[in-house]
């Protein structure tokens, strides 16, 4: 039981190292930021069919683009940073943050629910807003932080 428990962390940090270092690539990062808004396509319009579009979208993206070259772009070293933090799992501002985000994210989708454009569009402003600032603290989290996984992204 508890060899494959072991077995089955490596896999999952294996995946989620793949998965980061797609996702650092600034493409991937800056066009899945960009394409936020979408998520309340299929709400609003309460299609299965755009749901499984949009969901296809999001599954996809973080890996169709390759790996960036180097670590220069902020948007690398933001989901880079992204990476390790959730490894690390600090209690810090970005939690807060990102909760904040999460929280406008939901407000959006009610607001889509109820047809309502003004709210959804004002809480999706603010969910990609407070995701920037996320961002902006992964980065940081990153260079202070980007020695324990140095072995990682060579």
């Amino acid at each position: 039981m508890e060899h494959s428990l072991m077995r089955s962390a490596r896999l999952f940090a294996r995946l989620r190292r793949a998965v980061f270092a797609r996702h650092s690539n600034p493409w991937s990062a800056w066009s899945r930021w960009l394409t936020a808004p979408v998520v309340l396509v299929p709400v609003w319009t309460r299609s299965r069919r755009h749901a499984v579009v949009v969901g296809v979208w999001f599954a996809l993206n973080p890996v169709v683009f390759p790996a960036p070259a180097d670590q220069r772009a902020w948007a690398t070293r933001a989901m880079l940073g992204e990476e390790l933090w959730i490894v690390a799992r600090p209690k810090d501002a970005a939690l807060a943050v990102n909760a904040a985000a999460t929280g406008a994210g939901l407000v959006a989708l009610v607001a889509a629910r109820r047809r309502r454009p003004v709210p959804a569009g004002a809480a999706t402003v603010a969910q990609m807003l407070l995701l920037l600032v996320y961002w902006e603290l992964m980065a940081r989290y990153f260079e202070a932080h980007r020695d324990a996984g140095e072995g990682c992204w060579s």
